[in-house]
């Protein structure tokens, strides 16, 4: 028995004006996808600042004054980050230089140990040594002459990230200055059209996303400066053992707080380029720096990172890769450094599930 259903005019229009509206929407996000991504990062890093903007009020004892704590806030961090890419950049373009330079001849010598001229003979390869040489000088020779190339063709990109950074930091400023300001007009609203329970509960909970997130930065920046600064004191002890030059110590501690950040393959890749670099000079210095290194990852994941972040955010080890790997596919680098406070924000939101739901049925 077939029936015939009715629709008028009305809802037909209203059923296609969602569908519309919906995919214009989807269309302006993605389109606007970049923008919406530099004000995530500004109103992430204004809340990961707050730490740093109350220590400065305390130093100063006069009256608060918020508009210079936000800007100093955000200008030490910049200046932070601006001197050490000064310090790291150029000493990672020398070593690479140098180990770019050197490597034939280093490889022509483990080679010779080997007599694999004897190996090529074997499977009809004449000169073999000789020929696996030539190749490494032309490879060596061709890498250096594309680095010019390469720094020309990256001058767009440059200024595009030079535009990016400069919108943050502005954004960043201005939500420190506005953003309190927005948060409490917004629950004065709210509490004038709803019960104060409601209020209460929805404070509670932005609160707590704030404090999620101002922690994890605080004591992730806390454990990198303390990573960067054993990196730099071993660095400066194998200098005095090896014949490596005393100059590089401090850059290796800036690869390693700066690479700390980077949640749990961060330190792995510090791990990496500090190696390499310190090959260029000396391989036995590269050797006991590796198991320094990883003797100390041990102590510091087991030991002393638990103790300064206390709980942190009581996520299984599970659910933080599930977050980093999610995070680096959706939003590359960035989505690595911020994949684990917003796994917090979204444990606090399941926590407080109850309340929220209760609030919302009411």
């Amino acid at each position: 028995m077939s029936r015939t259903i009715e629709v008028d005019t009305k809802t037909f229009i209203r059923f296609w004006f969602v569908i519309i509206a919906f995919a214009g929407l989807g269309y302006l996000i993605f389109k606007a996808a970049s923008g919406l991504i530099i004000i995530f990062i500004s109103a992430f890093l204004a809340l990961a600042l707050r730490p740093l903007a109350k220590l400065i009020d305390k130093i100063d004892k006069r009256k608060e004054r918020p508009r210079l704590t936000a800007i100093i806030a955000v200008l030490v961090v910049v200046l932070g980050f601006s001197t050490i890419v000064a310090v790291v950049g150029p000493m990672i373009v020398s070593q690479v230089s140098i180990f770019l330079a050197s490597a034939p001849q280093k490889i022509s010598t483990v080679i010779g140990e080997f007599n694999l001229d004897r190996i090529g003979e074997y499977f009809g390869i004449p000169d073999l040594q000789a020929q696996l040489l030539v190749a490494l000088r032309n490879f060596s020779n061709t890498l250096l002459n594309n680095l010019s190339g390469i720094a020309i063709s990256s001058v767009g990109t440059i200024g595009t990230i030079l535009t990016n950074i400069i919108l943050t930091i502005v954004l960043t400023i201005l939500f420190m200055l506005e953003g309190p300001t927005l948060v409490e007009n917004f629950w004065r609203t709210i509490s004038s059209s709803r019960n104060a329970q409601a209020t209460r509960v929805w404070h509670r909970v932005t609160s707590k996303l704030s404090t999620v997130v101002a922690k994890y930065v605080s004591a992730q920046v806390l454990i990198a400066l303390l990573d960067g600064t054993i990196t730099a004191i071993s660095v400066f002890i194998l200098c005095l053992i090896f014949s490596v030059p005393g100059g590089i110590a401090i850059p290796l501690g800036l690869i390693s707080f700066l690479f700390y950040l980077i949640p749990m393959f961060g330190p792995v890749i510090a791990c990496i380029i500090n190696t390499v670099l310190l090959f260029v000079n000396s391989p036995w210095a590269a050797f006991s720096f590796f198991l320094f290194y990883l003797i100390y990852q041990q102590i510091e994941n087991n030991i002393i990172a638990p103790r300064v972040q206390g709980k942190g955010l009581g996520l299984p080890p599970v659910i933080i890769l599930i977050s980093i790997i999610i995070g680096m596919y959706a939003f590359g680098l960035i989505g690595c450094l911020i994949a684990i406070p917003i796994a917090g924000c979204i444990k606090v939101i399941i926590d407080e599930y109850a309340a929220i739901k209760k609030v919302m049925d009411d």
